[in-house]
């Protein structure tokens, strides 16, 4: 039987063919990974509208329904939602004036974590003298509660800061100096319920944990001081007076300073709650009905509103929480563990012994958080390699990686997370990412320290939109996103 004879027409029509099939496979699987790669990059990255960068000047409160009973309202100082932006406009600091505060307080912090500091002895004549050795933190913060002191009650707009201890307002005659408010100034002979503590009490000698300074006296009274790293200070009557932080939560007797001599910048606000570990914070103050057990949640812009929450009520179902630690050197700091940074999906290679050389804290009051410089340099490096599409701009302060957005409608930004021990792993919102200066200066929100071995903090502006949850009895701190709304 002959063979068959294939045509060479045939041939050439089925050689064809078989191409065709090979390059439409080798296509589909091209696609197939293009397709992937596109998905695993819109699963890890933030779509963002570049209008959506700019502040807004009306404010919008959030959505979240308080808790009236134990719940104040949260605004940025400088923002529309705030009586102090609209009391003084004209002095609302630049951002690189923001930042360079920010460098001020973490200056601060790092000169008080990195030595025992000798106390100094205060005396109201000579207040502002007080050197700055004692090392309490800068300044300030940006948010700001309204709390009430005295009978009857007197409503106050005071900065709430867990880097701090004591809290303090501005008080009448000002025997000194009182820069500018926004609120009357506290008067405590119209109160009721106002009485001075004894410079020989235990009370007042207890002062020198809580500001670093030996506490003075005046014909009896006691007097403390407390100076911040950017030479603001207040110093005045330690008193005890009526607090009431809400319609419900009334509470006799609470130990704050009277400020007779106060001096910086405080950006309008009456003076300073102090939410950190101390005996006379808030939190230890008001132990007995609220267990050390406090959350907040800072706004996701200055044009926004957040809640600062004491007590059980209204906290997340959905909190992880890892465990606070505490730092020899600063027991009044909350202390936590960083273990881990990943970029656009991926754990950055870092070595668990670059973040435990420091240690870390979290910190209210810090704007910018503060990575050791081996974590910030593989942090900002693959940061940078995901945003290659984007102009580089100019540096803003001390932030060194910044995009030019001005020729763009919409950006896409490479997600970010920080994890924590207990394998607590904390996304950061998109505002907490990136810090606007205006849409052609648009920089990466993290920086890093000069040493590896300088301890690491947890800012502000990587909180936004987080609740964050402290448990001071439990030890522990927690994380829920989405908290404000």
């Amino acid at each position: 039987m002959g063979a068959t004879v294939i045509s060479p027409t045939y041939l050439s029509a089925y050689l064809l063919l078989l191409c065709l099939v090979c390059s439409l496979k080798e296509g589909y699987a091209k696609g197939r990974r293009a397709t992937v790669a596109e998905s695993h990059h819109l699963e890890h990255s933030h779509s963002i509208q570049v209008s959506s960068l700019l502040p807004s000047s009306i404010c919008s409160p959030a959505t979240k329904v308080l808790d009236k009973k134990s719940s104040l309202q949260v605004v940025h100082k400088h923002g529309p939602c705030s009586q102090l932006y609209h009391h003084d406009k004209a002095n609302i600091p630049t951002h690189a004036e923001i930042l360079l505060q920010d460098v001020a307080r973490v200056k601060s912090i790092h000169s008080k974590l990195a030595k025992s500091l000798g106390s100094t002895k205060v005396d109201q004549t000579d207040a502002a003298n007080i050197p700055a050795k004692d090392g309490s933190v800068v300044g300030s913060g940006n948010y700001v509660v309204t709390v009430g002191l005295g009978t009857p009650k007197k409503d106050l707009t005071l900065i709430f800061d867990t880097g701090s201890d004591i809290t303090w307002t501005q008080c009448q005659p000002c025997v000194g100096t009182c820069y500018k408010q926004q609120d009357p100034v506290f008067a405590p002979s119209l109160s009721s319920t106002y009485s001075n503590i004894s410079c020989s009490s235990t009370t007042c000698n207890s002062l020198a944990s809580a500001t670093g300074n030996t506490p003075g006296c005046s014909s009896s009274a006691c007097v403390y001081g407390i100076q911040y790293g950017d030479s603001s200070f207040s110093v005045g009557i330690f008193a005890k007076e009526k607090l009431t932080l809400t319609s419900t939560d009334v509470f006799d007797d609470f130990l704050f300073g009277c400020g007779q001599n106060n001096q910086g910048l405080f950006g309008g606000a009456a003076g300073l709650i102090g939410l950190g570990r101390d005996k006379l914070s808030l939190p230890s103050q008001t132990a007995s009905k609220y267990k050390k057990y406090f959350s907040y949640c800072l706004p996701s812009s200055a044009s926004s509103t957040g809640f600062l929450s004491f007590g059980y009520g209204g906290v997340s179902k959905f909190v992880k929480f890892t465990t606070l630690t505490t730092l020899s050197q600063g027991a009044s700091f909350y202390g936590i563990d960083i273990v881990g940074i990943s970029v656009g999906g991926k754990k950055l290679p870092i070595s668990a012994s670059v973040f435990t050389a420091g240690g870390a804290i979290i910190d209210s009051g810090t704007v910018i958080t503060r990575l050791p410089p081996t974590a910030y340099t593989a942090l900002s490096s693959e940061f940078r390699k995901l945003m290659s599409r984007y102009p580089k701009a100019q540096p803003l302060s001390i932030l060194d990686t910044c995009y030019d957005f001005t020729k763009f409608s919409s950006v896409s930004v490479p997600k970010i997370s920080i994890f924590f021990s207990g394998g607590v792993e904390v996304p950061i919102a998109t505002k907490g990412i990136l810090y606007v200066n205006a849409i052609s200066q648009v920089c990466l929100a993290f920086a890093g320290n000069t040493d590896d071995t300088e301890v690491g903090i947890f800012g502000n502006t990587q909180q936004k939109t987080l609740q964050v949850v402290y448990d001071g009895v439990g030890g522990k701190l927690g994380f829920a996103t989405g908290g404000c709304t």
